[in-house]
């Protein structure tokens, strides 16, 4: 029997033939054209933020993010982004499950227009809201008439712009968390005995938790930093319907240093959502 009969004698290479080359995969130094732009790029992202910390009045900080009006547009701020929140997990998590799970005519543009809100202007959400849900809308005026409901420039109004340009993370980061999950847990279930609802609730949702919670951390700061439609379709009054972005709109005109303080609040909201979130999203060391 000869060496080439042996059993794993052709595992290896033969003794005097050609080694195969290891193919390093570490990081490379980046090309100058790629770098340059790539150094731009971070210092245009990275300079408003350094000239907010800059800028910021650190020694009257205290006493400005203490005065009755910054607390009150916080309060509001926190209370409504919560609530829009909680009516996006409300809806928006059965909305995510029939468009990973179920078959039916149209669902494409239904995945199309449910993430429409995410390119749409926010002012012209808040316009499409009050055209649906004013007094004189097309669901409002029958709100007003029928049960007396007046949605616009109130704190529910607030809400639901909120919730109107959150609620696409949420459904976005739980359809994907559901394509991902193995649907055979449910079928498992299902043919034990379980009903559809039963599987989704003891089932479905301790499976894709993480993404439902990813969804609603989005959806949350996503709502405390609406703008466009809260002012278009709830305004901006102290106390009912103006939040912090409102309130850093309106100090800008007069006290600009209130306004960085507002702003630097925000950007530590952002930051503690960012931290939240990374080890989902954030990869590499």
């Amino acid at each position: 029997m000869t060496s080439l009969d042996r059993p794993g004698a052709a595992a290896g290479p033969l003794p005097g033939g050609p080694r195969r080359r290891r193919v390093r995969t570490g990081r490379r130094a980046a090309p100058l054209p790629l770098l340059v732009p790539g150094l731009v790029a971070l210092a245009f992202l990275l300079l408003p933020l350094a000239a907010l910390l800059v800028r910021a009045p650190w020694s009257s900080l205290p006493s400005r993010l203490t005065s009755p009006e910054v607390w009150q547009a916080l309060r509001l701020s926190l209370v409504s982004a919560t609530a829009a929140t909680a009516v996006s997990l409300v809806l928006g998590v059965p909305l995510a499950w029939l468009l990973a799970r179920t078959n039916f005519p149209g669902r494409g543009l239904v995945r199309a227009l449910v993430t429409l809100p995410l390119v749409l202007p926010p002012v012209v959400g808040g316009v499409a809201l009050l055209l649906a849900l004013g007094r004189n809308g097309v669901v409002g005026q029958w709100l007003d008439s029928w049960f007396g409901i007046t949605l616009p420039f109130t704190t529910a109004g607030v809400v639901l712009a909120e919730a109107f340009v959150a609620m696409p993370f949420l459904v976005i980061s739980v359809e994907g968390t559901l394509r991902a999950a193995d649907p055979r847990f449910e079928e498992a279930a299902t043919t034990l005995g379980a009903s559809r609802f039963t599987a989704f609730r003891r089932v479905t949702l301790p499976l894709i938790a993480p993404g439902i919670a990813a969804g609603a951390v989005l959806a949350w700061a996503r709502a405390l930093g609406e703008f466009g439609a809260t002012i278009t379709f709830a305004g901006n009054f102290p106390g009912r319907t103006q939040t912090m972005p409102l309130a850093v709109y309106l100090a800008l005109q007069n006290d600009p240093e209130a306004a960085i303080s507002l702003s630097l609040v925000l950007l530590a909201v952002s930051v503690a959502v960012l931290a939240g979130l990374r080890d989902r999203w954030m990869t590499g060391a």
